[in-house]
């Protein structure tokens, strides 16, 4: 019987994201995006206490874009998700693969001590075996 590779989240996990303020513009957040080649933007919390938050470009897409938003004029707060459903870093891909099938995520930020370290996808878990 072969015993099972364990393969932690912070194996997995890259740095495929920017932090930005939730004041931002859309469009000041997709020019950024742009520039780092990402498709994560994570919004930084206002104080010590608060909770991270979270805008993909797909959200950008579906509630920007496609509603006919200007956005030079919709700020990164008024689409974000809040709070973020953080991972641990070690925490098993696979119990991690599981917790997104029930939450239907499809990635989300790796935080250890209150602290972004990365991000991890399905993508990241699939290339991992």
């Amino acid at each position: 019987m072969t015993e099972k590779k364990r393969i932690f989240v912070e194996q997995a996990m890259d740095n495929s994201f920017i932090i930005c303020d939730g004041l931002e513009t859309v469009a000041s957040a997709i020019t950024k995006a742009k520039e780092h080649k990402v498709n994560t933007i994570i919004i930084q919390k206002r104080y010590e206490e608060d909770e991270y938050g979270i805008v993909l470009l797909s959200d950008i897409a579906k509630r920007v874009i496609g509603k006919d938003k200007a956005p030079e004029r919709v700020n990164l707060y008024e689409i974000m998700t809040k709070p973020v459903l953080g991972i641990l870093p070690d925490m098993d891909v696979r119990y991690c693969a599981r917790l997104f099938e029930q939450f239907g995520l499809s990635k989300a930020p790796v935080i250890k001590d209150h602290q972004i370290l990365g991000m991890v996808s399905y993508d990241n878990i699939a290339f991992q075996y």
